[in-house]
């Protein structure tokens, strides 16, 4: 051990026994469940009827179901950069998408949910989609690969780098690329194709799923997708197959880690595109790739929970599941997503979806279950941010956080265990513009950006000035009333204005 981690070690230590974090003995499991572009409306608990997800609607029924839960953002990185860190992702420049190739965007001394419960002796694994970045840029991907999820706060990982549409795809666990190679490196380059490599653009008769828009790159398993790549074809994914590699890894890690408390991190592939489900659920719903994705999606929720049953720790495990933002329907394949849809409301009476200033956008089904401490079937209307998971475990585990720590994150672990309705304040939204929820009023921020974006057929609820939204009488936000409270758009403006400028929302 060099001085440097020595001091490391020590000064862990020093902070555990400073911040009194409790005996790990005492302390429940945790496994969080992150679906991907999961709408309110795609399950049956939230309303689905066309599509059966009976393991997630156990869950309701077995805990507590929220509704009036967001994710920070109505896009994927942002979201899972705020749920680990606790701070809003607009915050810090570059946590947009990121492309597959992005350096690594979670600093090395930000506080994050792993590390915080490795603090009060939690075993972490993190199985799934990443998508906050790895390296420091211009990364070998035939050597280590770091900074990434192990240097912040994880002991295990076993994840997809990116996106399932974007290159690389290959699976990384740890620091490296399994299956890789030495004589077959892989390169990825989002500026150039690869000469020789065929590409979705200059050879669709090489694809078993065409793209409807963008997505015409690297051909990965008759696929083509976002970026470029070549090499590595031991290490290449099979797309039916995804779902099948990582509840394998997840279930290993929880049957590992059944002598000590852990925590998982389990972000699922599922529904995000391309969506190409084992055939186990090809035609199982009727709507399609994105409907039998839905069941894969179920399949894993229940492997999960029967895992933890084989292994007697269904009474001292917390599960929450819940998604990154909502739905969107044709998302870059021609899938017959739309065609397959029928009736079926993806967001549920919300307006918007994925990318949307809308509800459709960031309120997303929200369920914990904790045996024998939430009581089975309950529901809230208590307003939660997936952020405040951070400061809510760091409750859990009898930590207390630093000023500087998590500056977004509120603790409403009462809220989370259905002991308080009591919910958040305020909290702020972000889809290309920032909105502020505050009671039961939303406001918009005013932008000069596209209203629609005909590609998904998402209505982006961008307007040239700001907007007001009665949450409790016009759920759905299809009538705008700030020119009837102009003196409510002016004060929330203000205070979304103060929220942002002031570096935290957190007291």
């Amino acid at each position: 051990m060099n001085r440097r981690q020595f001091l490391q070690t020590l000064t862990a230590a020093s902070t555990v026994s400073l911040l009194g974090a409790r005996k790990p003995g005492s302390q429940p499991n945790i496994v969080f469940i992150y679906a991907d572009d999961l709408g309110y409306g795609d399950v049956g608990c939230y309303g689905a009827t066309a599509v059966s997800t009976p393991n997630i609607d156990a869950l309701a029924a077995e805990g507590l179901r929220f509704t009036d839960a967001h994710a920070t953002s109505a896009t994927c990185t942002p979201s899972r950069y705020s749920v680990l860190t606790g701070q809003y992702a607009w915050r810090k420049p570059g946590t947009g998408i990121l492309a597959g190739d992005a350096a690594l965007i979670i600093d090395d001394n930000q506080l994050t949910v792993p590390a915080m419960l490795k603090r009060a002796g939690y075993r972490t694994g993190i199985v799934g989609k990443w998508h906050l970045g790895l390296g420091r840029g211009g990364l070998d991907w035939n050597g280590e690969i770091k900074p990434g999820p192990l240097e912040i706060g994880f002991d295990y990982s076993f994840i997809i780098p990116a996106t399932p549409d974007r290159t690389p795809c290959v699976f990384v666990e740890n620091h490296r690329v399994v299956n890789g190679d030495p004589a077959d490196p892989i390169h990825v380059s989002y500026k150039q194709p690869f000469p020789g490599e065929p590409t979705g653009r200059a050879n669709p008769e090489l694809l078993k799923m065409k793209p409807s828009h963008g997505h015409d790159m690297a051909i990965v398993d008759g696929v083509s997708r976002i970026g470029y790549m070549e090499g590595g074809k031991a290490a290449l994914w099979v797309d039916e197959q995804i779902a099948d590699t990582l509840s394998d890894k997840a279930v290993r890690f929880i049957e590992q880690k059944s002598s000590e408390p852990f925590f998982l991190y389990y972000p699922v592939h599922d529904i995000h595109v391309p969506r190409l489900p084992n055939e186990r659920f090809r035609g199982k719903t009727g709507m399609g790739p994105r409907g039998d994705a839905i069941a894969e999606l179920d399949w894993c929720v229940g492997r999960i929970v029967e895992t933890l049953k084989k292994n007697g720790l269904t009474e001292n495990t917390i599960i929450i599941l819940s998604s990154d933002n909502g739905p969107v329907v044709d998302d870059g394949y021609k899938d017959e997503a739309v065609e397959k849809l029928g009736s079926h409301k993806p967001a549920g009476e919300y307006r918007g979806g994925k990318y949307s200033n809308f509800d459709g956008g960031t309120r997303v089904p929200f369920l914990v279950k904790w045996s024998n401490h939430i009581k089975p079937g309950t529901t809230t209307d208590a307003l939660v941010d997936q952020i405040d998971l951070l400061a809510s475990l760091a409750s859990l585990t009898g930590q207390t956080l630093r000023r500087d720590d998590a500056p977004d994150s509120m603790n409403l672990w009462p809220v989370l265990t259905g002991r308080s309705r009591k919910g958040r304040e305020s909290l702020v939204e972000e889809a290309g513009v920032l909105s502020l929820v505050e009671g039961k009023w939303k406001v918009i921020r005013g932008s000069r950006k596209e209203p629609y974006e005909a590609a998904t057929n998402i209505e982006l609820g961008n307007a040239p000035a700001p907007q007001l939204y009665d949450r409790i009488a016009d759920p759905a936000e299809r009538h705008d009333v700030a020119a009837e409270h102009p003196e409510i758009v002016q004060r929330m403006l203000a205070t979304l204005d103060r929220i942002a400028s002031s570096g935290r929302s957190r007291a």
